[in-house]
C-alpha cells in the first residue's frame, strides 16, 4: 500500500507542497540515473488526418527537453521556432516519443535534417497546428535501480492498489521553479506587495507556480479531511467519461458514483474566471486558499497570465506491470494527460537524493494538460 499525505518544502516561510510524502517504510531508490531509465510514449488524442499545411512528425527525443527539441528542428529546417507545435512537454532526462507540428516544411526535408538528440520516425500532413493538451495521455516505463529485490512484491502490490484507489493529481516540483522560490515571488505580487514582472513569460510562470501550489495544498488539505474521493454538498465534480462538469446538489448519491469512479471531485486552478464550487466544497476551498493569506479579489492580478480552470484531485493509473531486470525493477503504467509520472514513484519509493538531473524549468512528465496556462 502507499501513503497519500504530503511532503512540504519550506521555501521563505511559505510551505509549498512539492509531492506526496511516502510512508516511513518506503524502500530506496535510484530514479533517472540514465535517460533510458525514464521512456515516455505519447498517445495522440487523434491521429493526423493525411492533408494539409502542417506537417505531424513523430520523433524520439533522448536527454532533450521538448523545447529544445523544437528548437534545434526548426533551425535545421528554417522555421520560426514559436511556429512549432506539441500537445505537451516531456521529460529531458528520458528517452521519449512525442508528436511534433511543422509548418510549410516537406517530409523529405524532415528526413533529409540532422539534429542531435532525435530522430523521426513517421510524418504525416495535417490542417492545422498541434496544441497544447491534444493527447489523450502517455505511457511510461520506469526503472528503479537500486531497489532491495525484497521490496519488489510490495511496490508492485502499491502500483496495482492505485488503479483501484487512484492517487493524489499533485503538480511534481518542477512547477515552483529552478530553486523552489516561484512561489513566495507569486505570492507578494498577488497580496500586491509587489509589482508584477515586465516580462510576460515570467507572470505565466509566477501564475503556474501559485495554481499549482493552492491546487496541491487543496489536495492535501482533502487527504487529511475525508479523503480524495469525499463528495462535499456543492462539489464541482467532473464525470470521468464525458468530462463533463458539475455541481453536487446530492452528495449521497454522488458519493456512490465517486466511489464507482464515475466521477472525481475537482481542485482549483485559482484565476479570476475559474468557476466556483458551492455550499460546503466552497468553504472548504476559500479556507484553504485564506491560509495562503489570499483572497478571491486577490486573484483578479492574474488576469489573461491564468484565467482559471478545474483540475481532478485523484487520477488512477492504467495498463500497470512490473518487471525486474538485470538493472533494477522496471514499472509499466499509463496516465492520463496532466499527470505526473514522479508524483506516482515517491507513492511507492523513496528516490530523495537519488534522482538523476532533469530540467528544472519543466519535468513535463504529465505535459501541459488541458488546464495549463488557464
Amino acid at each position: 500500500m502507499f501513503d497519500c499525505s504530503v511532503r512540504r518544502a519550506r521555501t521563505n516561510e511559505v510551505q509549498v507542497v512539492n509531492a506526496p510524502t511516502p510512508a516511513p517504510s518506503r524502500p530506496k531508490a535510484t530514479l533517472k540515473a540514465q535517460p533510458e531509465d525514464f521512456v515516455v510514449h505519447e498517445i495522440p488524442a487523434y491521429p493526423p488526418s493525411g492533408a494539409g499545411e502542417h506537417l505531424f512528425v513523430e520523433i524520439e527525443k533522448r536527454d532533450l527537453s521538448t523545447a529544445e527539441a523544437g528548437r534545434r528542428l526548426a533551425r535545421a529546417l528554417g522555421i520560426d521556432p514559436r511556429e512549432v507545435g506539441s500537445a505537451g512537454q516531456k521529460d529531458r532526462r528520458s528517452v521519449s516519443r512525442q508528436w511534433l507540428s511543422l509548418p510549410r516544411v516537406t517530409e523529405d526535408a524532415v528526413r533529409a535534417a540532422s539534429v542531435e538528440g532525435l530522430v523521426v520516425l513517421s510524418a504525416a500532413r495535417h490542417g492545422s497546428k498541434l496544441r497544447m493538451g491534444h493527447l489523450h495521455g502517455n505511457r511510461f516505463e520506469v526503472r528503479l535501480r537500486g531497489l532491495d529485490p525484497s521490496a519488489d512484491a510490495a511496490v508492485e502490490g502499491g502500483l496495482q492498489a492505485m488503479t483501484v484507489e487512484g492517487m493524489p493529481n499533485y503538480y511534481g516540483a518542477q512547477r515552483f521553479g529552478r530553486d523552489g522560490d516561484n512561489v513566495e515571488v507569486a505570492l507578494r505580487w498577488l497580496r500586491g506587495e509587489s509589482r508584477p514582472p515586465r516580462d510576460r513569460r515570467m507572470q505565466r510562470l509566477l501564475a503556474s507556480a501559485v495554481q499549482s501550489k493552492l491546487f496541491n495544498d487543496v489536495v492535501a488539505a482533502r487527504l487529511e479531511d475525508g479523503g480524495l474521493g469525499r463528495i462535499r454538498l456543492g462539489e464541482l465534480c467532473r464525470k470521468e467519461e464525458t468530462g463533463g462538469v458539475f455541481i453536487s446538489t446530492d452528495p449521497v448519491v454522488d458519493q456512490a458514483r465517486a466511489d464507482a469512479w464515475e466521477l472525481s471531485p475537482t481542485g482549483p486552478m485559482v484565476g479570476p474566471e475559474m468557476r466556483w464550487p458551492e455550499a460546503d466544497a466552497a468553504a472548504f476551498e476559500q479556507a484553504v486558499l485564506a491560509r495562503a493569506g489570499l483572497s478571491p479579489a486577490d486573484l483578479e492580478r492574474l488576469g489573461r497570465s491564468a484565467p482559471g480552470t478545474r483540475r481532478t484531485v485523484r487520477v488512477r493509473p492504467s495498463d500497470v506491470s512490473t518487471v525486474r531486470d538485470e538493472d533494477g525493477l522496471v514499472l509499466r503504467f499509463t496516465l492520463p494527460s496532466g499527470s505526473y509520472a514522479t508524483t506516482l514513484v515517491d507513492q511507492l519509493v523513496d528516490t530523495t537524493g537519488r534522482t538523476g538531473p532533469d530540467d528544472p524549468e519543466r519535468d513535463g512528465e504529465g505535459d501541459a494538460s488541458a488546464d495549463e496556462g488557464r
